[in-house]
């Protein structure tokens, strides 16, 4: 299934770029490939500690890996975080939309009658408006205080 992989994906890709060591390897080799053995140098742990977060940047699809004799390289591949910027960006239009028609709404004058409708957000449909209001009339006793319960010792 493409979406269930795409997910699989994102999970991956989110899970090691939370981490600051592995956002700090790939802040290097943005800057061109390096040994392992480079990328290990600026952090007080060990190799060993540094390989498991390459490992799961490669899980992750961020880094690539090759060898050269005795050495191993790693390079970074953006690919992942293309995906990831793209979800992203998804959801920025989403929220900037959003945000956008609540400004209208703040801006409206006083004397206009209807609120104006925020537009439908792609691929879902908006529940029709409730006819109710969720807050109750000031004749209402729903406001009025409950009595307390005894608590039980």
């Amino acid at each position: 299934n493409h979406m269930v992989d795409h997910s699989a994906a994102l999970d991956n890709a989110f899970a090691a770029l939370a981490d600051p060591t592995r956002r700090a390897i790939l802040r290097r080799l943005a800057a061109g490939e390096a040994p392992v053995t480079e990328l290990a140098r600026p952090f007080d742990v060990s190799l060993q500690a540094v390989s498991k977060h390459i490992a799961a940047l490669e899980r992750a699809g961020l880094v690539r890996r090759r060898r050269q004799g005795r050495e191993h390289l790693l390079a970074l591949n953006s690919a992942p975080l293309r995906t990831v910027a793209q979800w992203i960006s998804f959801y920025q239009r989403f929220w900037e939309t959003r945000i956008d028609a609540l400004a209208r709404l703040v801006e409206q004058s006083p004397g206009d009658p209807e609120p104006a409708e925020p537009p439908e957000p792609t691929g879902r449909r908006r529940a029709p408006a409730a006819t109710k209001s969720p807050h109750p009339s000031p004749r209402s006793n729903d406001h009025a205080p409950k009595p307390r319960t005894r608590r039980r010792r």
